[in-house]
């Protein structure tokens, strides 16, 4: 039963790196075109919004050989120093994506700040056509992208790949935001096209915050939400020789979970009948939630 486990575990974490070679590959591609066209249409069209919006795409790049490289990690088998597996490795993937992402949106609101306090209004120069046509085909390419790599981060239980559609997310309302302050200096407000600079570093920061929340609970043992642990209760309580619940511990480790249950049974049960019991419950809450890499049962003497 344990060798057939690890067999099926090594084969998920194959898969999962598949996906997620594939996924990043077609990601790390199309962000690097994105980003070009975009470099080449903000500086064409006069749109310090558009040059904002390729350096973000550029960091895209960056942030998915980071996940690329935390999934990896994630996925190497538990060793001598590291007994519990290494699946914490791509939250901290996704701890420096967030980091990164931040950093990227606060150098675009400064530069837009400064901008906009200077205040040479009348000054600036009006974006051309080119720099909208760059936000419509940004929007459309990265919100097709979010839905993409969410999909397989979904499918492979991934937290780094998730982050990195969130990337994607963000990137595609930064470009709305490049529209309509493309479209407002084009309308005879030229000082809209950097406050749209500025409406983008707030979507920026607040993915990286959701991103950097995520992989931190992650990291410190939280809990399962109660619906996930309320299942798992009523699995063992279907084992008709468990005849209540004394405790029932979770915690979420990386994109595993492990979890520690204590069960009461007949204290006329001898050692071996216990050991019996204890056996099935571990092996129920295993069939039934793939997610649990461990579990730990103890039975406790029913009063």
């Amino acid at each position: 039963m344990e060798k057939n486990n690890k067999h099926r575990e090594k084969e998920a974490e194959l898969d999962m790196q598949k996906v997620a070679n594939r996924v990043s590959m077609i990601t790390i591609a199309e962000n690097i075109l994105l980003s070009v066209l975009k470099l080449v249409a903000g500086i064409f069209a006069h749109s310090s919004a558009m040059i904002s919006d390729a350096v973000h795409s550029a960091s895209d790049v960056f942030s998915t050989i980071v996940v690329l490289i935390g999934i990896r990690l994630a996925s190497k088998e538990a060793d001598k120093e590291h007994p519990y597996g290494h699946e914490r490795m791509e939250c901290v993937a996704a701890i420096v994506l967030s980091m990164i992402l931040f950093m990227t949106g606060l150098g675009i609101g400064m530069d837009a700040l400064k901008t906009i306090v200077a205040g040479n209004y009348s000054e600036m120069s009006v974006p051309g056509a080119l720099a909208l046509y760059a936000a419509v085909l940004s929007i459309v390419s990265k919100e097709a992208m979010y839905w993409y790599t969410r999909y397989h981060a979904k499918r492979i239980d991934s937290g780094a790949l998730l982050a990195d559609a969130w990337h994607h997310r963000s990137d595609a309302l930064s470009s709305v935001g490049a529209l309509v302050g493309i479209a407002g200096a084009m309308m005879g407000f030229p000082v809209m096209d950097a406050l749209a600079s500025l409406v983008i570093f707030v979507f920026i920061a607040k993915a990286a915050y959701d991103i950097f929340k995520d992989a931190m609970d992650k990291m410190v043992d939280h809990s399962c939400d109660e619906e996930t642990e309320r299942q798992i209760r009523e699995c063992v309580l279907m084992n008709e020789d468990v005849l209540g619940v004394d405790l029932l511990q979770t915690r979420i480790f990386g994109n595993k979970i492990y979890v520690d249950v204590e069960i009461q049974a007949d204290a006329s049960h001898t050692l071996a009948q216990a050991h019996d019991i204890a056996e099935a419950v571990h092996d129920e809450i295993e069939q039934n939630f793939p997610k649990i890499k461990h579990i730990m049962v103890h039975v406790n003497p029913a009063m």
